[in-house]
């Protein structure tokens, strides 16, 4: 399972190695060599990465922390050749230190992981380790549960892995080139090492967002598109804004079923959705997530025509185009700064025009959003920030929230400079309620899974 791909500003996210890491100016010995990769935000930049390294034998170990877009190389020798090549993949990719490693850091990365099934072999044998382990023995495993992608129209809630659902995730693949073939890899390669009778559960980014009237998901292409091609909007980050908005009743002491909620997911990804009675009716990414807000590397929602204007000015194929719209733009490309809303925020405060431009139109985005989901629902009883700048930034969502007023959204300055814990931000008297909860999609993972195997058994939100 993996953390939700989100930016930060002020984030907290932290790496298990990063403890292990230890500054020495001894040499020769192993290495760990530290990344700053700022378009590195999806598992399938991780993939990507994996791949890549995958011929270096120096190379003892790889830590990802995507919500940070940091990575640690855990090598013997030079630390060029492995720095060249993460030049090559287009991810902005920059060493930004190299350090002696810590002798039980590499013992522990000192492992063969040629395979999904002998990492996850790994993963278990430092599971039940008899020294730093948290079980006893695998008996204690009941059931694994997965973070799946895409569903498409299949699937409407986490289901219990069989066959049939192996045989849906396939036929998902176009949908999600990048993602789902991972999402079948991790699943059969468990199956491998744990065997058939540890039951398995898919829970996906899609289902959530599956109960939106046809009126908001479908496209106005013709309509053969989505008979023949499913092209519709399914939006993603599901997982989250199922957990926040369930979050937020209970904070509120109400039902789910009595709110009218806006769940904004603000990160280096970002979505936003509406959530009336406990049930998503809209949300802002569409067919693919590049649709919507913009984003770090992401351009979010633009005329399409822009795009045969431009391959045929530059002589651009599609798959140049679209690595500009999901790699090169978002408030990076129209900063020149960074995909960071930190080092955006900083750039900003020091003068750059073009900093302050980027964050006036990511805010002024999500408020349009805001303004445009309380419309369609007919008024909102609160709004959620969630993920790393939803979270963290605090700037960001006084930018948001000015102007906002008039629409009973009044902030309260000094709540929402706090920073680490699931709060409310608004004033007493606001009649809207503006809610800050850090997501926790590893959690629903886990709660979806245990509810499947005991038939649905409730359990509540923590």
């Amino acid at each position: 399972m993996s953390k939700s791909c989100g930016g930060a500003c002020g984030g907290d996210a932290t790496s298990a190695a990063d403890t292990d890491i230890q500054a020495s100016s001894e040499a020769p010995g192993r290495w760990v060599s530290v990344y700053a990769v700022p378009k590195m935000d999806c598992p399938s930049e991780e993939r990507m990465i994996r791949l890549a390294l995958n011929g270096f034998e120096e190379i003892r170990a790889l830590s990802f922390d995507l919500s940070n877009r940091r990575l640690k190389v855990v090598h013997d020798g030079e630390v060029e050749p492995v720095t060249s090549k993460l030049k090559t993949l287009g991810l902005g990719a920059s060493l930004q230190e190299t350090v002696a490693a810590n002798p039980e850091t590499i013992k522990a990365a000192d492992v063969a992981m040629p395979t999904h099934s002998e990492a996850i072999q790994a993963v278990l044998n430092a599971l039940v380790d008899k020294d730093n382990g948290v079980i006893g023995s695998m008996q204690e495993i009941d059931a694994v549960g997965h973070r799946v992608v895409h569903g498409g129209e299949a699937f409407a809630g986490s289901v219990l892995i069989t066959d049939e659902v192996m045989k849906a995730l396939e036929e998902c693949i176009p949908l999600a080139p990048l993602h789902n073939p991972a999402n079948i890899t991790g699943i059969n390669a468990c199956t491998a090492v744990m065997g058939k009778d540890v039951p398995q559960v898919a829970v996906f980014d899609t289902a959530f967002h599956q109960t939106m009237p046809a009126k908001a998901y479908m496209y106005a292409l013709p309509y053969e598109y989505y008979e023949k091609d499913k092209v519709r909007r399914y939006g993603f980050h599901g997982t989250s804004h199922k957990y926040v908005s369930g979050r937020a009743a209970a904070m509120l002491g109400k039902k789910p079923e009595e709110l009218k909620l806006i769940s904004c997911h603000l990160g280096n990804g970002s979505s936003i959705a509406a959530v009336d009675g406990g049930k998503s009716v809209d949300t802002s990414m569409g067919f693919t997530p590049l649709a919507g807000l913009p984003m770090g590397t992401r351009a979010g929602d633009l005329d399409a025509g822009i795009l045969q204007y431009l391959m045929n000015k530059y002589g651009m194929s599609i798959d140049e185009m679209l690595n500009i719209l999901n790699k090169k733009s978002g408030v990076e490309g129209l900063s020149g700064v960074s995909s960071d809303f930190r080092d955006l925020e900083k750039a900003a405060e020091e003068g750059n025009a073009r900093a302050q431009l980027a964050e006036e139109k990511f805010a002024y985005e999500v408020k349009k959003y805001v303004g445009a989901y309380a419309a369609a629902m007919g008024g909102v009883d609160a709004i959620i920030f969630t993920a790393g700048v939803g979270e963290n930034c605090d700037k960001m969502r006084r930018m948001i929230f000015t102007g906002l007023q008039p629409l009973g959204m009044i902030l309260d300055e000094e709540k929402n400079r706090q920073r680490g814990f699931e709060r409310e931000i608004s004033t007493e008297s606001s009649p809207v309620k503006i809610i800050i909860i850090p997501t926790n999609e590893e959690y629903m993972i886990a709660r979806d899974t245990y509810e499947i195997l005991h038939e649905k058994v409730d359990v509540p939100l923590v």
